[in-house]
């Protein structure tokens, strides 16, 4: 494989251009955008509930336990994307290398669904 500092040029420019449009939309809507004030406006909102009390409230588990198995399960497909742009080039090597992969992500979804990891009491 035969790369040099040219062919990463691209993908410079990419993340060039898209972290340009998100910092200029940004300025540009600060600008633009109405500024109006008011007490009801400067309170802190969530979900619609006052608060009141204590913010440290012990949350249940289930609710961490159900984001870090989004997290875990979003970065596995992640790693299948490059497979999916390469899959030809990979060959039957690479089919049984994600065969592996893929049975390992399934043992680990259903071993999830044993334990009742994603339902809620």
């Amino acid at each position: 494989m035969d790369t040099n500092q040219m062919s990463y040029f691209p993908i410079f420019m990419q993340l060039l251009l898209a972290t340009g449009f998100v910092g200029g939309t940004i300025f540009i809507s600060n600008l633009l955008g109405p500024k109006r004030n008011s007490v009801n406006k400067d309170k802190n909102f969530e979900c619609g509930i006052e608060s009141i009390g204590n913010a440290r409230i012990p949350f249940s588990v289930k609710y961490f336990l159900v984001a870090i198995l989004f997290v875990l399960f979003d970065v596995e497909v992640i790693f299948m994307y490059p497979w999916a742009i390469n899959f030809r080039e990979m060959g039957l090597e690479g089919l049984v290398k994600m065969g592996i992969f893929m049975l390992l992500l399934i043992v680990g979804f259903f071993y999830v669904m044993k334990k009742k990891g994603l339902e809620w009491e």
